[in-house]
């Protein structure tokens, strides 16, 4: 048994360590059931969950949840929209987002998938400073993806 400021009490029988718990007004809670014999201690149990949450809430608070950003590409996409949506991909990924890239592929622009793959090796050279490739293009349907990952 371990007392509230942390020196070690012995081996007790329960009833003992209850009454020694319940003289000092606080819990007594088994933190080691494995163990031979088993490993207890006089706390706040309330207070205990409540520092509990506090760092679980201040480690949520810390951390950062990366997003899935997407763009959408035809193979016929001109020069002008190609660059702005580099352009929009590149602040995805400075923020720290992760950049779908997905080509879309209408009638008979499927059996010609060789340019949707060559406007998606142009992306992808396009952003090559801020970018690596995370997931490198699958066709998925009538539509091919990548995901593009920010560099660190």
């Amino acid at each position: 048994m371990i007392s509230q400021d942390g020196s070690q009490l012995g081996i007790l029988p329960i009833e003992q360590a209850l009454q020694t718990a319940f003289d000092l007004h606080l819990d007594l809670v088994e933190v080691a059931p494995e163990a031979r014999p088993p490993v207890c201690r006089i706390m706040d149990y309330g207070k205990y969950r409540y520092e509990q949450s506090k760092k679980a809430r201040e480690a949520k608070k810390k951390q950062t949840i990366i997003e899935l950003k997407e763009i959408k590409l035809r193979p016929k996409t001109e020069e002008h929209d190609f660059q702005f949506k580099a352009r929009h991909a590149e602040r995805f990924l400075k923020e720290g987002n992760k950049a779908k890239i997905t080509m879309m592929f209408r009638g008979r622009e499927v059996i010609r998938m060789d340019r949707g793959r060559a406007v998606l090796d142009r992306f992808v050279e396009a952003l090559k400073d801020v970018a690596v490739v995370e997931q490198p293009a699958k066709v998925e349907g009538r539509n091919m993806t990548m995901i593009l990952a920010p560099k660190h």
